[in-house]
């Protein structure tokens, strides 16, 4: 165990201070970004997306009620970050004229989402999500460089085993992850050599090019498994997908 000095200053985030009740929401200064919303065979419509303590919100550049919206962290159903620019927004409304499925707002912005701002808006939403921006200084427990599998657009990077979840770095950055725990539905790990996450919105399957220690991957089903149930981690045999 690595043992910190006190004279070392160790930086928190101050969403996770304003969670603890530790510093006032309202010293906190609202990220934004230009941003264009997008629509079905029509030209976008830009604006400033901004993103508060509580709130995701849309400002269009030329004001109108139609296209401004303003998302309470309870209303967004779930989110997809691509790359830190591609936002889409799915929520709880429902779309016009009576069509069926979810009502979703794609958005294109001009600066990226920092990773700790989009792990802090995964926390606040709760629900599943994808986060295409990982925290990379975030500690690991292990690191394996990986190949992950697309039909188009495959990429390679490494991934990351951490306490709280598993992160994909892609060297591209287009097809990054960060899961956590409560987004991964299961693992699996049919040889040495493969690795599948199957989340709540995504399946992720790579190929490894170490292969993966035994002893991590039950370190890793007993994380997802048995942590909230308050288990001890098991020394049975090794258990696949």
């Amino acid at each position: 165990m690595t043992r910190i000095r006190a004279s070392r200053r160790i930086f928190v985030p101050a969403w996770l201070l304003i969670s603890a009740g530790l510093l006032p929401a309202q010293t906190v200064t609202p990220w934004q970004s230009t941003a264009e919303m997008h629509r079905a065979l029509k030209r976008p419509v830009p604006g400033t997306l901004v993103i508060g303590d509580t709130s995701v919100e849309f400002r269009p550049a030329k004001f109108s009620q139609r296209f401004s919206h303003r998302w309470p962290d309870l209303e967004i159903k779930t989110f997809n970050l691509n790359g830190g620019t591609q936002l889409t927004i799915t929520d709880y409304e429902n779309r016009d004229h009576r069509l069926p499925g979810e009502r979703r707002f794609e958005f294109t912005l001009k600066r990226a989402i920092p990773a700790d701002l989009a792990a802090a808006l995964t926390a606040r939403v709760g629900r599943p999500s994808i986060n295409g921006v990982p925290v990379k200084s975030a500690s690991a427990i292990a690191e394996i460089p990986a190949h992950r599998r697309e039909f188009v657009g495959a990429s390679n990077g490494t991934l990351r085993f951490r306490d709280d979840g598993i992160d994909y770095v892609a060297t591209d950055g287009r097809t990054s992850r960060s899961w956590r725990w409560s987004d991964i539905q299961t693992l699996g790990n049919p040889n040495p050599w493969e690795f599948r996450v199957a989340g709540y919105r995504e399946v992720a399957e790579f190929d490894l090019k170490r292969p993966m220690a035994r002893a991590l991957f039950d370190r890793l089903w007993d994380l997802l498994y048995a942590k909230d149930l308050n288990l001890a981690p098991t020394t049975g045999e090794h258990r696949h997908e």
